[in-house]
């Protein structure tokens, strides 16, 4: 037996058979071509071909995985058209009359080793991506695109290390555990294993790769970051229990299935769940959450070649609010911007784009678009409880604007003769310090606050929370950020409004007690985080 350490990014343990995944080959040959036209038009075919694959893979990872991880297919798209990357690719075949897989792989380099040297750790990051979609590119040019990779069976899957589109094309009911040589806690596998649920350890070191063969027997310890290769008969027994006692206590959430949302001394809270789209609803009930606190509607436009229409939007809101069958569910209005990029929408290129024209900012200048979701939110309203949040909100002003928006959409819709419901909730999502520290004046506009502690993490330390060098930086529990929270529970409740949060903080078991005891009265977590939740908040005595 050998162990090897690495870092655990999932607490699970797997047991099975290796199965080491076999990257495609981009190696390419170069060869002189006669017709650089010719050649040019093989490589805009498959890059076209590319651009669909990748917004397969965006929409397989929104259902499996969720908005935020599904979020790097955009940005490989968004590669795709880059200027400079594809005039770099046609200049090489014209002017060396080179073949179009030489071309695509001569500029992947010249690209990557670019975004390698530059300081910036983000672009640093870039390198992989633009090797990713230039092998991506590539395989469409010599036919090998689809390949399984060499993945058989139900195995844990051993590889160097898995770009983003290699791990979400893996079917993943038959991956019992991922093992990578190379990686951070912040790598693509890491967090999309995380968000699967499915055990992984990362950074093993090419020691283990060597080592490792197709069929040889393992074991992965996600809670200790341990590998074991070829594990003797004590190690067996007494992993195999360790994975009996964690599934038994898995077992035992399922059980939480039909209980209520109550503390020991009798405090009600509510546990909504948050999805991605229409097709994550079948999620939500397995789970057993009490509604939908975070309905991401923006997967409407990622989808789409073309600005949804409004029937198409009304269509997607009445499926889930009939779905839900009379549970709330509250809908974020369009959250585009950032790094979430839709091409029809012909937005410019920008230096800080979090801070930049995103979210309400949008809505708000290009009131076309936020008139076409708001009639077709509307219209749905009569289908079930609806309530209706706008993100990214910094001042009064903001928020004033929406309403005035919304009571003349409504007026449109009553002289139409179109029914809407009067007991629709309104609401903004406090995710930017700004807001938190005026929200004694948001609060009399609204119904309700919603937490987005991922953005109001981000903006109140000043850490991109997709730069791995200031990870170390990036505190969560930060005194800070909590007080901002503490700041906008006490003043929605002040003047009636009440407040969930709906970031990835509401997941967090550690901050239960602390979130309940601020006032907090609603939780949205990702549909599987639900039941481990409800077992924390029925454990608490909020008495003492």
């Amino acid at each position: 037996m050998t162990v090897f350490n690495g870092k655990g990014v999932y607490g699970a343990v797997a047991c099975g058979k290796i199965s080491v995944f076999k990257k495609r080959d981009a190696a390419v040959k170069r060869y002189h071509i006669e017709d650089a036209a010719a050649e040019q038009q093989r490589v805009e075919k498959a890059r076209a071909a590319a651009a669909e694959q990748l917004r397969q893979l965006y929409s397989k990872a929104l259902r499996e995985v969720g908005e935020t991880n599904a979020q790097i297919f955009e940005i490989h798209q968004m590669m795709l058209e880059d200027e400079d990357y594809n005039d770099s690719i046609n200049s090489i075949i014209a002017s060396q009359l080179v073949n179009a897989e030489y071309a695509v792989a001569l500029t992947a380099d010249n690209f990557a080793e670019m975004f390698s040297a530059m300081d910036d750790s983000y672009m640093q990051a870039r390198a992989a991506d633009v090797r990713d979609i230039s092998n991506r590119i590539i395989a469409n040019l010599t036919g090998a695109a689809g390949e399984s990779g060499g993945v058989e069976g139900k195995s844990i899957i051993c590889a160097d290390d898995l770009a983003p589109s290699e791990t979400v094309s893996l079917d993943k009911d038959k991956v019992l555990a991922f093992v990578t040589a190379h990686g951070s806690t912040n790598s693509h596998t890491a967090i999309l294993a995380r968000s699967m649920n499915i055990p992984a350890v990362i950074g093993v070191g090419e020691e283990f790769m060597a080592a490792a063969e197709d069929g040889a027997e393992c074991i992965v310890d996600g809670f200790t970051g341990e590998v074991f290769l070829h594990p003797d008969e004590e190690t067996k027994a007494r992993l195999a229990e360790k994975q009996r006692a964690d599934e038994e206590k898995k077992r035992l959430l399922q059980e939480l299935k039909g209980k209520e949302d109550v503390t020991l001394d009798g405090r009600r809270v509510r546990l909504y769940a948050n999805i991605g789209s229409v097709d994550n609803i079948g999620a939500v009930l397995l789970n057993d959450a009490e509604g939908i606190g975070l309905f991401r509607s923006e997967f409407l436009y990622l989808e789409n070649s073309d600005y949804p229409t409004e029937e198409q939007q009304f269509t997607a809101y009445r499926r889930v609010l009939e779905s839900m069958a009379g549970k709330q569910v509250i809908i974020r209005t369009l959250d585009i911007g950032a790094d979430k990029q839709v091409d029809y929408f012909g937005m410019k290129k920008e230096e800080n784009p979090a801070l930049g024209f995103r979210a309400i900012r949008i809505c708000l200048k290009r009131p076309e678009i936020f008139r076409t979701q708001l009639r077709a939110l509307f219209r749905a309203s009569v289908y079930g409880e609806l309530g209706i949040m706008f993100p990214m909100i910094t001042s009064v002003s903001e928020v004033e604007q929406i309403l005035a928006i919304c009571e003349d959409v409504k007026a449109e819709l009553k002289a139409q003769g179109i029914d809407y419901s009067d007991k629709i909730e309104i609401g903004i999502m406090i995710e930017t310090p700004a807001a938190a520290v005026i929200s004694d004046r948001l609060a009399p506009l609204v119904d309700f606050f919603s937490v987005g502690t991922n953005d109001l993490t981000q903006y109140t330390l000043a850490c991109d929370r997709q730069n791995p060098d200031v990870e170390q930086f990036v505190d969560t529990h930060h005194e800070a950020v909590l007080r901002l929270i503490e700041m906008s529970a006490r003043n929605a409740h002040e003047h009636g409004a009440w407040i969930g949060i709906c970031g990835e903080l509401a997941a967090d078991t550690t901050l239960t007690e602390t979130f309940l005891r601020m006032g907090i009265d609603e939780l949205s977590v990702s549909p599987s985080f639900v039941l481990k939740v409800r077992d924390t908040i029925r454990r608490l005595d909020l008495s003492k």
